[in-house]
């Protein structure tokens, strides 16, 4: 039996990290009252301006003061945006359960002549489900898309499908700093 080689050791380190990784997931906000939103926005703006005042006179008390009082309107709007929103958590599946559901929802003939991949008929609602960490079923899925506006139902797809597409590796090609572990 061959003597296990330092290399070895390093690889099964390596590959249980690899084995570990979880799928990335994407959140979709979803809010009804857009004058709450506005006001969020505002604020957000208002806090980021008064911080910026602050720290071109770091001296000036009353800039600070006005600073962190925007902050706490902002983190008051913050809050409140958040009560009022409902939060919907999709996740990328493994690339063999992605490719089956492709599979079992292909393009009619004419979609497919049309450069169609899968039935946009009959995917977007699978994918939603399927990657959904809610519980969300195909029919509610179905639901949402044909009964929200077409905004709101394309946000909802594409949540799911761009969770689908999230790359988190690259070809290291500047080693530089990074290291080689």
């Amino acid at each position: 039996m061959a003597a296990a080689r330092p290399q070895d050791a390093a690889w099964e380190k390596k590959m249980e990290r690899l084995r570990r990784r979880s799928l990335p997931e994407r959140v979709l906000r979803i809010y009804d009252d857009a004058a709450l939103r506005e006001t969020h926005n505002e604020a957000k703006r208002a806090a980021d301006r008064a911080r910026l005042l602050a720290e071109s006179d770091a001296d000036n008390g009353v800039f600070a003061k006005r600073a962190a009082e925007a902050a706490q309107r902002y983190e008051a709007a913050v809050e409140a945006l958040r009560e009022a929103s409902v939060f919907l958590t999709f996740r990328a599946l493994p690339r063999p359960v992605l490719e089956e559901l492709l599979h079992t929802h292909p393009p009619t003939d004419q979609q497919a002549a049309d450069g169609a991949a899968f039935n946009p008929d009959t995917f977007p609602a699978a994918l939603i489900a399927a990657s959904s960490t809610d519980g969300m079923s195909e029919a509610e899925a179905r639901e949402l898309l044909d009964t929200w506006s077409a905004p709101d139902a394309n946000a909802l797809w594409e949540t799911a499908w761009e969770v689908q597409q999230e790359a988190r590796a690259d070809r290291a090609t500047d080693l530089a700093g990074l290291g080689k572990g």
